[in-house]
């Protein structure tokens, strides 16, 4: 018999951008299931990661407080066992049975493993695509089958039996999709064979931006590994193993994991690029070629394995509609974190730069209006918040995220035009990435960044000394972010903007106000005005003039 009481179902994927969805409307796939999702509840626009980072988003995800206090800054930290999660608290409070399967990545071993769970089954590191290894409170096994199908029958499997049992539930489904290296399941080889439009800032040339843009090793053209894009590493040999499917998860190839596709500036003198399973061999006559191939293969095996989530979204579904159970559920999907699809030329997240900031949040449940659209700023932190208020639980006053529950079903005031999300990476130029350290706020329209580049000594962070940098962009005027107006007076475009002092001024100290309400130290000196600020960080000022040409 199943209880009266709401249950939750939490869907997570791993760098699953907005516009990988298709209800986003850009057109790139074709996402019926998650669709449905925004059909008969709610798709939010604004919703925003506080770190831009697999293992800080998921801590701040289970804690309801930033990284610097739940401690997990970076890849390299682990959340502690004993810090009180949201699962422990539903299950002390609510009487929720809880469970979470799939992707963990916050630490194994008794001082990291999963707490507040009744059950949790979760991948080793990132896990594979194939084969998963499963670790859980009696030890490790490997489990037979496709990984993002293995998460969901495990999902599935623990919803009946809370239902049985008579209990409300939250269960937090963790993809490993459609994170790389990408390894989609044959079944998927049919789809996204036609060409996949290439973005706009594809080339970008990172001029007029801090100088982190460039430094960044995130660029498809030339950062591509041979495991992501599932081609054979050189030397050839006589290509034994070609057709056979391997682990793809990191550390299952070792150093090799890493190695580059090369990029030379003239691509018909290097070996052809082979692909692993089927043998077929690339070659290119010009670097752009080149650079399109990594794209369009990046993009297909990328959606392919998107494909797989959206489909077992739609088996959920289908068991809450067999079940009887859709009515009484609240159920969230949503990303770790966005993610570059070819935008300024890069994939992966880490950014403040929108792609990789915004994180997709679609949920469907009892209260909220089919069919809406939110546009309320709203934060991974403030995720917890919202499950114990749908769940009639106590929040404890420790959280820094407030609960969006009203505003999911319409009944929510305006929000503040003061209201900002804020984010900080902390992981300064990580090995792979070399992606700076920095932090920064955005409202509706403006966003304020900036490039500390200091590492702090936090594990994963290396030594800084960069010279630190301010951005300031115009999202309306300038939506792909191309032009840093720190150091300039106006922005010109349809949109018509204040003076930019008085934008400044304004961004700067909204960003010093978040800081000291949620206790995050400011690497910058406090109480200086623009003007003052912008005397001492000249950056990249001077260097673009954003006009109507631009636009």
């Amino acid at each position: 018999m199943a209880s009266s009481n709401p249950n939750i179902i939490f869907i997570m994927a791993d760098d699953h951008a907005a516009k990988a969805i298709s209800c986003y409307g850009h057109g790139i796939n074709d996402t019926p299931h998650l669709d449905r999702i925004a059909k008969e509840g709610v798709r939010l626009n604004h919703c925003y990661v506080t770190n831009s980072i697999c293992t800080p988003s998921r801590a701040t995800i289970l804690t309801g407080v930033h990284n610097h206090l739940n401690l997990v800054h970076t890849l390299a930290s682990k959340i502690n066992t004993r810090y009180p999660n949201v699962a422990g608290h539903m299950r002390a409070f609510g009487g929720y049975r809880t469970g979470i399967f799939g992707k963990w990545h916050l630490g194994e071993g008794p001082e990291h493993e999963p707490s507040g769970f009744d059950e949790w089954a979760v991948l080793r590191g990132h896990g594979g695509y194939f084969d998963p290894e499963l670790i859980t409170a009696e030890g490790s096994h490997w489990e037979s089958g496709y990984t993002t199908d293995v998460v969901t029958d495990r999902t599935i499997e623990f919803m009946d039996k809370a239902k049985k049992m008579g209990k409300p539930f939250l269960v937090m489904s963790h993809h490993k999709a459609p994170h790389a290296p990408w390894d989609p399941h044959p079944r998927y080889e049919h789809m996204y064979k036609d060409e996949i439009r290439v973005p706009d800032t594809f080339d970008d040339d990172y001029k007029n931006r801090a100088q982190a843009a460039a430094a960044a090793n995130m660029r498809i053209k030339i950062n591509m590994t041979y495991a992501n894009l599932g081609l054979v590493q050189p030397p050839y040999g006589d290509l034994q193993g070609i057709g056979s499917r391997r682990n793809m998860g990191p550390g299952a190839s070792g150093a090799a994991e890493h190695r580059l596709i090369p990029f030379p500036d003239d691509p018909s003198k290097m070996a052809p690029l082979v692909d692993a399973i089927t043998g077929e061999k690339f070659t290119f006559k010009t670097q752009h070629e080149l650079g399109r191939f990594k794209y369009q293969r990046f993009m297909q095996r990328y959606l392919r394995c998107a494909q797989a989530i959206d489909d077992n979204v739609g088996r959920i579904l289908d068991w809450l509609d067999q079940e009887g159970l859709a009515e009484n559920t609240l159920i969230c999907y949503t990303s770790d974190q966005g993610y570059f699809l070819g935008e300024h030329g890069w994939y992966d997240k880490r950014f403040l730069y929108e792609e990789s900031f915004q994180m997709p949040f679609l949920a469907r449940g009892p209260g909220i209006p089919a069919g809406t659209v939110m546009d309320d700023i709203v934060q991974n932190h403030d995720f917890a918040p919202t499950w114990l208020e749908f769940a009639g639980v106590p929040i404890p006053r420790h959280y820094q995220g407030d609960s969006f529950l009203s505003a999911l079903r319409g009944k929510a005031p305006p929000q503040s035009p003061d209201e900002v999300a804020y984010h900080r990476y902390w992981m300064h130029k990580d090995g792979n990435n070399n992606a700076y350290a920095h932090y920064g706020i955005r409202d509706k329209r403006w966003k304020l960044i900036f490039w500390y580049n200091m590492g702090y000594n936090i594990p994963g962070a290396n030594k800084g000394g960069e010279d630190q940098e301010w951005e300031l962009f115009d999202c309306d005027n300038d939506p792909m972010e191309l032009f840093n107006l720190w150091g300039e007076e106006n922005s010109v475009g349809k949109h018509a903007a204040p003076p930019l002092a008085e934008v400044r001024e304004r961004m700067v100290r909204l960003l010093e106000a978040k800081m000291a309400v949620i206790g995050d130290v400011p690497a910058h000196p406090l109480g200086l005005s623009e003007a003052e600020l912008r005397e001492r960080y000249r950056g990249t000022v001077g260097k673009a003039k954003l006009t109507q040409a631009n636009m």
